[in-house]
């Protein structure tokens, strides 16, 4: 696949095409990434990419024009337009799998106090990386390129991707390794019990109580089967007891 990103700073991408899944997904043809300076369509001396708002108020807005220009030129049959923006909706998993089955996604990084409006009527989709503001889309570029180029097929391993946060709708049960005891800590018995379906059902339960604890509203929506209501049952009844 192909990712486009459109932006007025693309020397900040320098350090996303050295990060290790990205690059390795290039060198592998796996992915290709095209860093495009909007500044390159703006006309004029000066390159600007940015006008006062009608009406008043503070900052300035992007102007439609380069950004259009720039989208035109590096379109392709199959390109989704992406915009990242505060007003978009919240980046998941679910999306970046989606994303990752796209032949080409174009990633525009939004700057300034905001953009002219008429720029999302060629967009495809808006996305956020969360409910915050930063300075501009750059980041959140960087965060979906990162989470695409992990799930394209040949880059890292399928298990890998499979029993991670977000991907049963639970986030991950915890991780450990060596040594089996730190300053008292040990690991939880099970996970060298060799007993594969008990340390499957300690994965599941541990799961469910990480989501109870760190993001309940996960499970909200959730349908449960009868192993995840008995084993949410147990947690909330230890939980209790102490």
């Amino acid at each position: 696949m192909k990712i486009t990103i459109l932006t007025i700073v693309p020397e900040m991408f320098a350090g996303l095409k050295e990060d290790i899944l990205v690059k390795r997904a290039c060198e592998k043809g796996l992915l290709e990434l095209e860093i495009i300076d909007i500044r390159d369509y703006s006309g004029g001396s000066f390159r600007h990419t940015d006008e006062s708002p009608y009406g008043g108020g503070a900052g300035m807005v992007m102007r439609c024009e380069p950004v259009i220009r720039a989208y035109r030129d590096v379109r392709s049959e199959n390109s989704r337009f992406i915009i990242l923006s505060p007003a978009g909706k919240p980046y998941t998993q679910k999306k970046a799998r989606e994303f990752a089955s796209e032949e080409h996604l174009i990633l525009l990084c939004g700057h300034y106090e905001g953009m002219d409006e008429r720029i999302t009527d060629y967009a495809d989709d808006m996305i956020s990386a969360g409910d915050y503001i930063l300075s501009g889309g750059e980041i959140p570029a960087m965060m979906v390129t990162d989470s695409v180029a992990r799930l394209l097929s040949g880059n890292i391993r399928r298990e890998s991707t499979e029993e991670e946060s977000f991907e049963n709708g639970l986030l991950e049960y915890p991780q450990y390794t060596r040594p089996y005891d730190f300053e008292g800590k040990t690991v939880p018995d099970v996970l060298l019990s060799g007993n594969h379906e008990a340390v499957r059902r300690w994965r599941l339960k541990e799961s469910l109580r990480t989501t109870l604890h760190q993001r309940p509203d996960l499970l909200e929506h959730r349908e449960m089967n009868e192993e995840e209501k008995e084993l949410l049952s147990q947690i909330l009844s230890e939980e209790a007891a102490q």
